[in-house]
């Protein structure tokens, strides 16, 4: 009773064959092909690969980025360290030179803070300037209008009062604000009284 045979029994004979064409095929490989998978010989193994280089590329260059950071911050640390030790040693040293008569020690110049006031005033709405710049001493407004834009001086001087503005008018023109404007007359008033 040779007859045919059962589907079992070729599937049992095909996975058999099976068997052992992949212990051959494994037999066959590489040691270090065998250790690594064999992913990486498709397409996706390939493209993960380079994701990952790519990925460990990045990495690397982040932390670069980061140590020259770190450096940079350390070399600006250093020197404002540097700068404050001898800023304290020029504040250490100011006192022993000799101050200018009448100047306390350790004044600031007048120039910064007229410089200052110049930029406040500015900076401020003319009319606003005006109203406050009039009611300073003649010396005071002349040297923050001298240290103002010709515009915004220009503006403040529109805003004053006709008497104000002219006061200031004549102190920057002769550069001189200890005379009051009163003394200052025309040459031909001087003449005609006589």
């Amino acid at each position: 009773m040779i007859g045919r045979p059962s589907l079992l029994m070729l599937t049992a004979a095909s996975a058999a064959v099976a068997m052992v064409g992949n212990a051959v095929g494994l037999a066959a490989m590489p040691s270090g092909a065998q250790a690594a998978g064999s992913p990486a010989s498709s397409r996706l193994g390939v493209a993960i690969a380079d994701d990952l280089g790519a990925r460990d590329q990045a990495a690397v260059r982040r932390g670069r980025a980061l140590d020259m950071r770190e450096q940079a911050v350390r070399a600006t640390e250093a020197r404002l360290k540097a700068d404050a030790g001898s800023r304290q040693d020029a504040a250490a040293a100011a006192p022993a030179q000799p101050s200018s008569p009448g100047a306390p020690a350790g004044a600031t110049p007048p120039t910064d803070q007229y410089d200052d006031l110049a930029r406040i005033y500015q900076a401020m709405k003319p009319a606003s300037a005006a109203l406050v710049l009039e009611q300073l001493d003649l010396d005071v407004q002349m040297r923050v209008a001298q240290r103002m834009r010709e515009r915004s001086t220009a503006m403040v001087l529109a805003a004053m009062t006709p008497r104000g503005a002219a006061a200031l008018t004549m102190a920057l023109a002769r550069r001189d604000a200890r005379r009051p404007p009163s003394a200052v007359r025309p040459a031909g008033a001087a003449l005609s009284k006589r």
